[in-house]
């Protein structure tokens, strides 16, 4: 009963709530996007605390309905906060031609690629790790993972350690450069990664494989906000001027 769990549907006209979705207790809905094809009334809703990403869809009866698509299991862990470690999905965004969803996994430490080809059943095709709570060397061991076979190691980029998370997104509009932040919100960020408060978050690209997917860290771009005036400092959303994928 701490954090929301319900998706709204509203008459904007009317000023009237028409639906209301309840995706469990503590879900804590968080990002909302629609496809970019004006054509298609859907889009997809990432719950924060549960690991869920559900569809949702306009039907026949003008109604709305949604649907599970992703589920993002939790890993069982010693020397963290609770013996479970939820992902925390901070972040998605869709490609402009629809084809890829991209989120981000600001506890675990990933960010994931999934084609949309398909609607009801987004397929993993990209996966690389940018920070986290469970990197190999660090406080927390993973005793259970139903997904990875050992603990990812560190990341440096342009001789900088990567501390926190991935967590604010943005695309490319030709679909080939994905940019993260990795800080999500300065109390929470001081609780789970004290480190980026000392050294400052980054902005990092993201190299993207739009044919076959796939993702991959550009080891030559670093923006390092920790050497900013009156800093270190915590960057969080990114937009490009000319367009990107939430235009």
């Amino acid at each position: 009963g701490v954090y929301g769990r319900r998706l709204n549907v509203w008459n904007l006209s009317c000023r009237t709530l028409t639906q209301c979705f309840d995706l469990g207790e503590d879900s804590l809905p968080l990002s909302v996007k629609f496809l970019h094809n004006p054509d298609a009334a859907e889009g997809y809703v990432s719950c924060a605390l549960s690991g869920v990403i559900y569809r949702f869809y306009k039907c026949e009866a003008n109604n709305w309905a949604v649907e599970e698509v992703i589920r993002i299991p939790p890993k069982e862990v010693a020397g963290w906060i609770m013996t479970k470690m939820p992902a925390f999905i901070v972040d998605l965004v869709i490609s402009p031609d629809d084809k890829y969803l991209y989120l981000s996994n600001w506890l675990h430490g990933d960010i994931r690629q999934y084609e949309l080809s398909r609607n009801c059943k987004p397929r993993l095709v990209g996966q690389v790790f940018v920070g986290g709570s469970i990197l190999r060397g660090g406080p927390v061991t993973v005793c259970r993972d139903e997904e990875l076979k050992c603990q990812p190691e560190p990341l440096v980029v342009k001789c900088k350690r990567v501390y926190g998370g991935p967590s604010r997104l943005q695309l490319s509009l030709d679909g080939k450069r994905l940019y993260v932040t990795n800080s999500f919100y300065s109390t929470w960020d001081k609780q789970f990664y004290p480190n980026l408060i000392k050294e400052g978050s980054v902005m990092l690209q993201i190299d993207v494989d739009t044919e076959k997917g796939g993702l991959c860290v550009n080891k030559n771009f670093l923006v390092d906000f920790g050497n900013e005036p009156n800093g270190p400092c915590l960057a969080k959303d990114i937009h490009f001027p000319s367009g990107d994928s939430t235009s």
